[in-house]
């Protein structure tokens, strides 16, 4: 599933839902008792399971050694010190190692970070503060108060869950503050309204959350009174998904806006005004609010909005808005058909657009005119690549941006107001790149839509050959080229393993995903969810018509809503793929909607328990489809038991109903890790060396060790 950060800083976790839908299921579903999550019959069958795949994968020829450079590669120091936020003249970064798995916040000057050596100095070691306090703490981040950033909200997980405590921390005496803003565990949010007063959504105690588990309830918090006296400014239904706030600043100017979100694609904005009254922004409901810059509120269309079109970037002028008056919005940017804005950043003076064009990434400075227009220069960084925007520096006008490509590793750079960029850090290679060739096709989709996909492979190899495919295909959420040590994603170096031996790999950006905008999302959306399929299968048929692969020597992977896809996948089409690797996936879409943050996904899949809805959903969802009988390629299975986004009871169930059919499956779940965080880095080590055992067992025909 997507981060929920940018909709909304979510809250709470919620029981009851599931507990009334398991009642009503147990007739039905005899493996419910593997929704259990810390149950001990479930944890017995989950470590039996583990137990045969360790076995059966820990004896292939390779393990050791890939284990080993795996994890070499994943606690390698030479990595690079992203920005996490310049806090004014300061950097601030997670620094992880094999010292310091669950890293090292730290700083360093701009100056000394900008010269490509900074003189980092410790603010809390997260490892060192989970053994003081007995608790195995991974850690969510630090938002600071401008303009000084003394006082900072630091949020911890316990195990890495999405569910985290929320701590006031001084930058100063590097000390949690005594008698602070603290905030019990749960799916929280807290934004600075100044420095004795916050605006909070959590677990306000019953009645206060979501049928998604989220805070339905935001309240003003006021320094040294308790939670419970804090009054409540804003509150949605309990059928919507969530509420939340965040901080958007224009220069000097911090504005405070409140976002509730009535399903996940649809909100309502409101900013906060004179006397702490709410005053309603004029973004449409379907739109995303980026930024402020020079006086005038920004926001990304989805869908047209009059003259303009969805994918847009509009703007209004915000002291009108904040005068109650309605003003015409004007264009700030829109993209070619060929393109699609991917993320949106400000600075004090400029804002920075991460764009698309077929999926390569390109960097836009915008600056505002003086006659409402915006001049654009792009950023001078290497063509034909990903680029990520990571952090802006306000007052300098800078961005910081990542690039890298299937096998270019990457290098960090800063980018000024003109677009010139500067290498701060780059990486060493850890392979050698000059024995693949990468290229990029398009294949033809059921309904005739050219799709994309990346494939990497050795030179000179001739095919047929085994052929792994990576793709997502949801939540508007593009798939771009990595450096193969790190693809897939949350698998370490697997993708380098197996292009090295000669076999192909590709990242497939089927729709579903924001790779061409709001109409690529859209076009896989609820009832069209069949179209993501489909481009799967052709890319897969594609790969077989050029020579390069063939039926039945290819594998799918994906990863929660991309797990979901290599169900399917493994499901509607056994006779072309012969491997399927689902990681933290939804399975049992019947059930989906009642398990963990599930119900905030049905404007993206629809809802079951609705007859019409279920009818297109039932079509596709991989644990009703298995049959007995047919002949399913042998998936691996992999998951966590700490994840409370997507429920590890999908993987369990649709393990349990594959060995009830007699059918053959690999399992690993780890304990400890979220959804989207690793609670160590060694935890992917051992994933990336169990899959590759797992695909020269299963595609390349290896055998274990006698």
């Amino acid at each position: 599933m997507p981060s929920i950060s940018k909709i909304a800083r979510l809250a709470g976790i919620a029981a009851t839902p599931l507990l009334i839908a398991a009642t009503a299921a147990a007739a039905t579903d005899p493996l419910l008792w593997l929704e259990d999550i810390h149950g001990a019959r479930a944890l017995a069958q989950v470590e039996s399971w583990n137990a045969a795949t360790e076995k059966a994968l820990e004896a292939m020829p390779s393990y050791e050694s890939d284990h080993a450079r795996a994890l070499a590669i994943l606690e390698d120091d030479s990595k690079i010190a992203e920005p996490a936020h310049v806090l004014g003249d300061v950097v601030t970064n997670l620094w992880r190692d094999k010292d310091h798995p669950r890293g090292l916040w730290r700083q360093a000057s701009l100056a000394s970070y900008l010269a490509g050596k900074p003189a980092w100095q410790t603010l809390i070691d997260v490892d060192a503060l989970g053994k003081q306090e007995g608790k195995s703490w991974v850690w969510h981040g630090a938002d600071c108060l401008a303009p000084t950033y003394t006082r900072c909200l630091v949020s911890l997980s316990p195990g890495g869950s999405d569910a985290d405590v929320v701590r006031e921390w001084d930058r100063t005496t590097r000390q949690f503050v005594k008698g602070g803003f603290t905030l019990p565990e749960a799916k929280s949010g807290a934004t600075w309204v100044d420095a004795d007063t916050l605006l909070v959504n959590t677990d306000f105690g019953e009645g206060s959350l979501t049928t998604s588990g989220y805070a339905r309830v935001v309240k003003l918090w006021s320094r040294g009174t308790p939670l419970s006296s804090a009054t409540t400014l804003k509150e949605g239904k309990v059928t919507d998904m969530a509420i939340g706030s965040q901080a958007l600043t224009d220069g000097p100017t911090r504005h405070v806006v409140v976002t509730l979100n009535t399903s996940f694609y649809t909100h309502d904005s409101w900013m906060l005004g004179k006397d702490r009254a709410l005053v309603k922004l004029p973004v449409p409901e379907s739109a995303d609010i980026e930024g402020v810059l020079a006086g005038r509120l920004i926001a990304l269309l989805q869908k047209p909005m009059g003259a303009y079109a969805a994918g847009s970037l509009i703007s209004w002028p915000l002291d009108q808005v904040l005068a109650g008056k309605t003003p015409q919005p004007s264009l700030v940017f829109a993209p070619s058909a060929s393109q699609a804005i991917e993320s949106v950043a400000t600075t004090d003076h400029r804002l920075w657009i991460k764009l698309l064009d077929d999926v390569s990434g390109k960097l836009l400075a915008l600056a505002p005119e003086a006659d409402g227009s915006w001049s654009q220069t792009l950023a001078s960084l290497p063509d034909k690549a990903t680029v990520s925007l990571e952090a802006g520096a306000d007052s300098q006008d800078m961005a910081f941006a990542t690039v890298q490509s299937f096998l270019t590793p990457p290098t960090l750079y800063a980018i000024d107001a003109k677009g010139t960029s500067s290498a701060i850090q780059s990486l060493p290679a850890k392979f050698d790149a000059a024995q693949f060739t990468v290229e990029q096709h398009f294949a033809t989709s059921k309904d005739g839509t050219r799709v994309p996909y990346f494939l990497a492979i050795r030179k000179g190899v001739k095919g047929p050959v085994p052929a792994l495919i990576h793709a997502y295909g949801g939540f508007r959420l593009p798939q771009t080229p990595t450096y193969l040590a790190t693809e897939p994603y949350r698998a370490g170096p697997l993708a380098m393993f197996w292009a090295e031996e000669g076999n192909a790999y590709v990242l497939a950006n089927i729709r579903g995903g924001g790779e061409y905008g709001p109409r690529w999302h859209d076009a896989a959306l609820r009832e069209k969810r069949q179209n993501a399929y489909d481009d799967l299968y052709a890319i897969a048929e594609d790969l077989v018509a050029r020579g390069i692969s063939a039926k039945g020597r290819i594998a799918v992977s994906g990863r929660s809503n991309g797990g979901l896809m290599a169900g399917v996948a493994m499901t509607q089409r056994p006779d072309l793929f012969g491997a399927a690797i689902i990681g933290s996936p939804l399975l049992d879409m019947k059930r989906y909607s009642h398990l963990s943050a599930g119900a905030s996904w049905m404007a993206e899949y629809g809802n079951p328990d609705v007859p019409a809805d279920w009818a297109f959903i039932s079509k596709y969802s991989p644990y009703q489809a298995l049959t007995k009988g047919v002949k399913y390629p042998a998936p691996f299975l992999y998951l966590s038991t700490e994840d409370d986004r997507v429920h590890p009871g999908h993987a369990r169930k649709f393990a349990g109903k594959l060995e009830a059919l007699g059918d053959r499956f690999y399992f690993h779940e780890y304990r400890e890790g979220g959804h989207s965080v690793g609670a160590d880095p060694a935890e992917d080590a051992v994933r990336a060396a169990l899959l590759h055992a797992y695909l020269q067992r299963e595609l390349m025909g290896v055998t274990p060790r006698p």
